[in-house]
């Protein structure tokens, strides 16, 4: 570990100004990115003695081993910077709430000609519309049935859709009126998207117009004696009532705001966001997060908002934001939200009536996740570093090694060799640290100089990038320019810039053999070797004759087991993405001549290979840019291939494709 003293920038180099701030590691990675209003007195807290800071500030400062910063005019742009920076970087020290579960959304895919209504997790689409999100999914889908007799939005998927508009049928929903069917053109584009976006109002919490105008035309049908029509639309009020029931009147006003509370204690807090639009709660979700440093309730604040808008723009962001305490000071965040909403967005915390009840009822829901989330954490955190430490122990390392590279080799039948390579960080799978090898240099079934070949190839990278050696090849074949581990232009770690304490490999000892000699070859030696044996789960180390066993129940193999099969994992679909990419292909890349954009329109116009390999040398001529010899040398390509036979991986026995 660094002493902080080391990198201490001198007195009177920090200016006194707002800005923005990052702490580096060893390797140039940047581990913590930080504001305020005057830079000197906000770094100078970080370099006092490391006894009287928080643990894990302490931390921070100790695997740090430099530090720059960025000054700015305000503390708006120091806002807007911050969270640029930390989504740029994904900081380890910086707070970052996790999703205590997942939570999914009604979304409406307003960026298609025919929006469609559908339930989505996951990180939000530009175009798309959202709800939510929601406690279960199935609410979602309640919700939605009970609304598509209103507004019979389409709610299939691209395919059905497609295959509806070329039968000339719609499907089920569309006979019970659930849809208007515009896959067979019932409804015009125009019209379905402005059935979709009068959904969205509705969902949005503007139901009033709707009902009141549903009931006139009720009672202009009755008056004309059209009882059939009144009745269908008395049925079209009842279910547009039964929806809004489902959530609860919470604030009276009819206010739209999203009420936000925080649970914590000394090392952890829980977040909680009612979001309540028409007065009524149209979805929850919660966060959990580790303390940094000695953070209070309003920097927490701060950076829920800024996780939970640094997405949105427009209507996702309420007029009104209900909070537990202000951040310090609060003027920057509550232009930040304005400027995000482009009008003005009051923020404050409630002091009486339905918004400090409802708060309270938030506050005890993240009360409640932070002990549920507090009893799964400590079994968590116990057990990784038991495991960790038992690795460390049965193959004799000096520390607990905190990174983790597991490799792991995948082909079928000597053909497509291909490798993978995952990473494990305290534990814990890095999965944006993950990355896959192509090996197009032989063909066959030979693991150990495939192991070999890819150990070379990524610890040579990773030297380049450490020792400034000019140019190296990317799996692409492009040259990129290693000028340490930190790009210069952008700033952001090179792709094998850090090295792992261990390296373990899907195998046993000519495997591990294999790995230790591509590493004594490029002369690195602090980095242990390990092979796991699938058929005893036997552990392999470099030239010893017999293996470690480590017990069955042990926690050290267990992770052991996950790391490696998190590598097979990965490796088969990267194995079964290429054989799935040239069986699309279906023979046609042996066409001489036939480049990229015509397979794709030949495959577009016949809609799979087994229509093309029917079709005549006069059929296939008809698709634009296909003459009559390149469509004969398709015919007679495809005539000469025969289906293949199911591909089996030889070292599972796994069938792959079918």
């Amino acid at each position: 570990m660094a002493d902080p003293s080391t990198y201490r920038p001198a007195p009177g180099q920090i200016p006194d100004s707002p800005g923005v701030y990052k702490f580096r590691d060893a390797h140039g990675r940047v581990i913590y990115v930080g504001k305020a209003k005057s830079l000197r007195s906000r770094l100078a807290n970080y370099f006092q003695d490391v006894a009287n800071l928080h643990p894990r500030t302490a931390t921070m400062v100790t695997t740090a081993a430099s530090v720059e910063w960025t000054v700015v005019s305000t503390e708006v742009e120091a806002l807007q910077l911050e969270y640029s920076w930390i989504k740029e970087f994904d900081p380890r020290f910086n707070v970052k709430y996790r999703d205590d579960k997942s939570y999914p959304s009604l979304a409406v895919t307003m960026n298609e000609e025919f929006p469609r209504v559908q339930v989505m997790r996951g990180p939000k689409k530009k175009g798309v519309r959202y709800f939510g999100p929601y406690g279960q999914a199935w609410a979602i889908r309640e919700t939605v049935d009970l609304l598509l007799r209103v507004f019979p939005v389409r709610t299939c998927s691209a395919g059905v859709f497609k295959r509806s508009a070329q039968i000339g049928r719609p499907c089920l929903l569309g006979y019970i009126g659930k849809c208007s069917a515009p896959c067979v053109g019932r409804i015009s584009a125009e019209d379905h998207r402005e059935l979709a976006e009068e959904f969205c109002d509705f969902m949005a919490g503007r139901t009033g117009q709707y009902l009141r105008r549903l009931e006139q035309e009720m009672k202009a049908a009755a008056a004309e004696e059209e009882y059939e029509r009144a009745a269908r639309l008395r049925d079209d009020v009842d279910a547009l009532r039964r929806a809004m029931e489902k959530n609860a009147v919470v604030l009276s006003d009819g206010t739209d705001a999203d009420v936000l509370a925080v649970a914590e204690d000394e090392l952890e807090a829980a977040v909680q966001i009612f979001h309540v639009r028409g007065g009524r709660v149209r979805g929850q979700r919660g966060w959990v997060t580790d303390k940094v440093e000695a953070v209070s309730t309003g920097d927490l604040v701060e950076s829920a908002l800024q996780q939970l808008y640094g997405e949105e723009h427009g209507e996702g962001v309420p007029r009104e934001v209900l909070v537990p305490a202000l951040p310090d000071p609060p003027e920057p965040i509550s232009q930040w939200l304005s400027d995000r909403r482009g009008s003005r967005v009051d923020l404050r915390i409630p002091q009486r009536g339905d918004k400090k009840d409802l708060m309270a009822t938030v506050e005890r829901n993240a009360g409640h996740a932070l002990a549920l989330h507090k009893t799964k954490r400590a079994s968590d955190l116990t057990t990784r570093s038991v495991a960790l430490q038992e690795i460390a122990d049965a193959l004799g390392l000096d520390s607990a090694p905190l990174r983790i590279e597991c490799f792991d080799i995948s082909h079928l039948q000597g053909q497509d060799v291909v490798a993978s390579m995952v990473v494990f960080e305290d534990g814990m799978a890095r999965k944006s640290e993950y990355r896959r090898f192509a090996i197009k240099g032989f063909e066959g079934q030979d693991d150990v100089r495939s192991m070999h070949e890819v150990l070379t190839r990524r610890f040579r990278r990773y030297l380049a990038e450490k020792q400034d050696q000019g140019e190296w090849e990317t799996e692409e074949g492009d040259a990129e320019a290693a000028r340490g581990p930190v790009d210069p232009e952008t700033g952001r770690p090179r792709r094998f810039a850090y090295p792992p304490q261990l390296v373990v490999v899907d195998g046993g000892r000519p495997q591990v053999a294999a790995a230790q000699r591509a590493l004594d070859e490029l002369g690195i030696d602090d980095v242990a070797v390990c092979g796991l044996a699938k058929r005893l789960e036997e552990v392999w180390l470099p030239g010893e004759g017999d293996p470690v066993v480590l017990p069955r129940s042990s926690e050290g193999l267990y992770l052991l087991q996950r790391v490696r099969d998190e590598a097979h994992r990965f490796a088969i679909r990267y194995q079964r993405g290429k054989r799935a990419k040239r069986a699309v292909a279906g023979g046609l890349d042996e066409v001489p001549g036939l480049g990229e954009t015509r397979r794709k329109a030949l495959l577009k116009h016949f809609g799979s290979v087994k229509k093309l390999r029917a079709a005549t040398v006069d059929e296939i001529c008809e698709v634009p840019g296909i003459g009559r010899r390149t469509a004969e040398s398709v015919a007679a390509a495809l005539a000469s291939r025969t289906p293949a036979a199911p591909a089996v991986n030889t070292s599972t026995g796994e069938i792959l494709e079918d």
